[in-house]
């Protein structure tokens, strides 16, 4: 009886996590896994998000931007320019190749969204309609972590946030 209890409350626990890790938004053969936002203290200008980018499809595809209603989008790039780190917006989009992906994270590619009207607030969500050149329009959910989240895939980001 102890053992089916355990068991039990292992299953109820899993399926509780499964929303989190299992977050996906699809159009045509774009898939955007396990997006996630920092939080942002009040007062701030800008905000970033992170997510996984699969492309199923033959054919390359282009993030080319995205709206929201409370900032403007843009896809930024973060990278060590001689030692010193740069960012900056991508010119034109980003590309995801055909049956690859593309990570939006810490330190590389982001969303950056920029004139926010509020703050990103730990354990809140926010919608996002990102644009794709040959997919089009994919609206995402992203899910606010802490201001520090570290992110790593998504899921240590939404460590402890009540969903």
């Amino acid at each position: 009886m102890k053992h089916l209890f355990i068991s039990l409350a292992l299953v109820l626990a899993m399926s509780a996590a499964a929303p989190v890790f299992a977050q996906q938004f699809k159009a045509e053969d774009i898939v955007v896994e396990k997006p996630w936002a920092r939080a942002t203290p009040k007062g701030a200008e800008v905000g970033g998000a992170y997510a996984t980018i699969q492309n199923k499809g033959a054919t390359p595809d282009r993030l080319t931007g995205g709206k929201a209603d409370f900032a403007n989008v843009e896809v930024h790039e973060m990278k060590s320019v001689n030692g010193v780190m740069e960012m900056r917006q991508v010119e034109g989009g980003l590309s995801i190749p055909a049956h690859g992906s593309v990570t939006l994270s810490l330190g590389g590619y982001h969303l950056m969204f920029t004139h926010l009207t509020h703050p990103l607030t730990k354990g809140e969500s926010f919608k996002v309609t990102l644009d794709f050149e040959h997919a089009g329009p994919v609206e995402v959910e992203f899910p606010v972590a802490g201001v520090g989240a570290s992110g790593t895939g998504g899921g240590g980001a939404m460590k402890g946030m009540k969903m």
